[in-house]
């Protein structure tokens, strides 16, 4: 499996080589520690810089021994081709996947704390329907108890309302018995003068 694949790399590399430089790729250090880039196509040419194994570069112009490449940093260069790859390093491919594992499990625990907050605003909700419950059933208590209330109160009212009929009537019956008693002993009174003096008048 491994030879299929670098015999496809290597089918990959002869296509590029005769496309030349008609479209920038991006290649790869091979597995080797450290090599030279050159200022031309040649190691009698001045080294610029030091290339690690699995450092990405981007090609500017491809041939057979030398590569006219770019670092990431935007320094220009050449390397011998033959340490180049288009298949990307072990080592790069393990430090993407470490990366996107850190990421992942940064995003779950993340996901997870949200889980947690939804969990404890879902109980909070619980609790506060129960207490909604509680002061729904508490309000229509206290409307049937003002209802009853109300009820009462105009019940009362019309008790007095009778009472001070009532005692209204007596006061006006007394007051009439009271008249008609100093009516009938006024006229008695009046009577007895009366027959007091005839009997005067007749015994003169």
């Amino acid at each position: 499996m491994r030879k299929m694949m670098k015999l496809l790399a290597s089918i990959c590399l002869l296509g590029w080589v005769w496309a030349g430089p008609l479209a920038a790729q991006d290649i790869y250090v091979s597995g080797i520690t450290k090599i030279t880039m050159r200022t031309g196509p040649g190691v009698e040419h001045k080294i610029v810089a030091m290339l690690t194994s699995g450092s990405k570069l981007e090609t500017i112009e491809y041939k057979s021994d030398w590569s006219h490449v770019r670092t990431q940093e935007g320094k220009s260069g050449w390397v011998l081709s033959r340490f180049l790859t288009q298949e990307v390093p072990q080592t790069l491919l393990v430090e993407q996947l470490q990366a996107e594992n850190k990421r992942l499990t940064a995003a779950l625990a993340q996901a997870e704390g949200k889980n947690q907050a939804l969990a404890e605003k879902s109980v909070d909700l619980v609790d506060i329907e129960e207490k909604y419950k509680k002061l729904e059933q508490a309000s229509a208590d206290f409307l049937k108890l003002n209802d009853d209330y109300k009820a009462l109160t105009r019940l009362s009212q019309d008790q007095k309302d009778r009472i001070q009929a009532l005692e209204q009537n007596m006061n006006n019956e007394e007051k009439l018995w009271f008249l008609s008693g100093a009516g009938v002993f006024i006229v008695g009174l009046i009577i007895g003068l009366s027959t007091r003096k005839k009997k005067r008048n007749s015994l003169l």
